[in-house]
């Protein structure tokens, strides 16, 4: 990923801010380095105050984000095909997006896997770096996590109550002793990357700060400097199970290292080293693979106990910051730069499976479903696609909403999909539940 946070802080307050299509708009996107207060006074200049949206509103005509187009000088459909014209897609390799249409898969929109259930204004998710966007975590279909500025949040959908559960903006200390970890701890760590499973929450910094922090118990237990570089960044942090039932969880990082720490023993495991700055990792339901992809287009599928080569992964044409097993153990996939997300059979990588295209920008995250019937892929802003894993990735559901996105997340027993909306006036979390044949239910609550 870009090394400099000066470069792409330039960038991003660029790449960010939403069209100006009419100086009357009242949705802007926000500015990176942007901070704002959670009260509600950037509203004042508004008649109305903007609330939460329920299925039972959408359903009678309101807008999904509460935006009231009645009362702007544009319709939705024409901010779209604005929004469409406009976004400027970052790449590190110029014209990779153009480069990789020829090769992607038609697709069929209208799928209805999950239907809209709320957006909760009072849950603000923000982003720090431009390209990171793993800030969303899942760990039921009632509770997500999160990071707020320098608030790691939890929200229940179940009793609507946000609960902080780690702050980061004083000093932090490991409450616990344990060899390896660093007792003085940190001050106003960055929090770049985070990883929730189970009751394990680690968060990852810009300094190569890891926070370890069980959330039912007081404290953090675990702090960790996984490097003293000066190109630290945490980029993202995979928290799983061995098969013996030890917790391990993988950092991949800007010095071009992933380093596996046991957190039964609370020690660093293993630490692989590769030619460029690694963006993403993803363990393979076996624990044998590891997909490192990175700011190089070919990713590499490695053996996960030694770090050697297996394979490379060509067809990518920029960065990737994304990747995801298939809970088959066979299907992965990655997402990239160049606007695209290539499915992968680990059985044959002369070629990938398909090629999934982006409406705006880059694939920033992947996730599958626990039981391996569908696939979401996120954009940096605007849109998740969520695709029909088990026929092939021929029909996806397109949601379309307005603003950056921090993070995605299906909850483990594939109920529930959160979407996190970084935007200055309409930032939000977004829930969608799976489709079945019990949808009048929802009137009852």
């Amino acid at each position: 990923m870009s090394q400099h946070q000066g470069d792409e802080m330039d960038y991003a307050s660029d790449d960010y801010e939403m069209a100006e299509v009419d100086e009357d708009m009242y949705f802007r996107g926000r500015v990176v380095g942007y901070s704002e207060s959670d009260d509600d006074d950037v509203y004042d200049h508004l008649d109305y105050k903007i609330t939460d949206t329920s299925a039972a509103d959408a359903r009678k005509g309101k807008d999904i984000q509460g935006i009231p187009w009645e009362r702007l000088s544009i319709s939705r459909d024409k901010y779209r095909q604005t929004r469409l014209e406009q976004y400027k897609n970052y790449e590190n390799i110029p014209h990779s997006g153009k480069g990789s249409e020829k090769e992607c898969k038609p697709t069929k929109k209208g799928g209805a896997y999950y239907e809209f259930w709320r957006n909760t204004r009072s849950v603000k998710s923000t982003i720090l770096h431009f390209q990171l966007r793993n800030l969303v975590w899942s760990t039921s279909k009632h509770d997500v996590y999160l990071v707020s500025h320098f608030s790691i949040t939890h929200w229940s959908s179940l009793s609507c109550k946000k609960t902080e559960v780690l702050n980061v903006s004083g000093h932090v200390a490991p409450s616990e002793k344990h060899p390896g970890s660093l007792l003085e701890g940190f001050t106003q760590t960055q929090v770049s990357t985070l990883a929730v499973r189970d009751r394990l929450l680690i968060a990852g910094g810009f300094q190569g700060e890891l926070i370890c922090k069980y959330v039912d118990r007081p404290g953090v237990c675990f702090c960790s400097r996984t490097t003293y570089d000066d190109n630290a960044i945490t980029n993202a942090v995979e928290i799983y199970d061995t098969p013996s039932g030890a917790t391990h969880f993988m950092a991949s990082n800007n010095d071009c290292g992933i380093r596996d720490f046991d957190m039964e023993r609370f020690q660093l495991a293993k630490h692989f080293s590769f030619p460029w700055p690694v963006n993403h990792t993803s363990l393979s339901p076996d624990g044998k693979f590891l997909v490192i992809v990175g700011d190089n287009p070919e990713g590499i599928l490695v053996d996960s106990q030694t770090g050697k080569t297996i394979s490379p992964l060509c067809g990518h044409l920029d960065f990737s910051f994304a990747s995801a097993w298939h809970p088959d153990g066979n299907i992965f996939a990655t997402g990239n730069q160049d606007k695209t997300c290539r499915v992968w059979d680990a059985r044959n990588l002369s070629k990938s499976v398909a090629v999934l295209k982006g409406n705006l920008g880059a694939i920033r995250s992947i996730r599958f479903t626990s039981d391996g019937r569908f696939m979401a892929m996120a954009e940096p802003a605007d849109f998740v696609h969520v695709y029909d894993a088990k026929n092939g990735y021929e029909m996806e559901q397109e949601i379309d909403f307005f603003g950056e996105i921090s993070g995605v997340s299906f909850s483990p027993d594939t109920e529930s999909l959160f979407i996190g909306v970084w935007d200055r006036t309409y930032g939000s979390l977004l829930q969608y539940n799976r489709r079945r044949n019990h949808l009048y239910l929802d009137s009852l609550l």
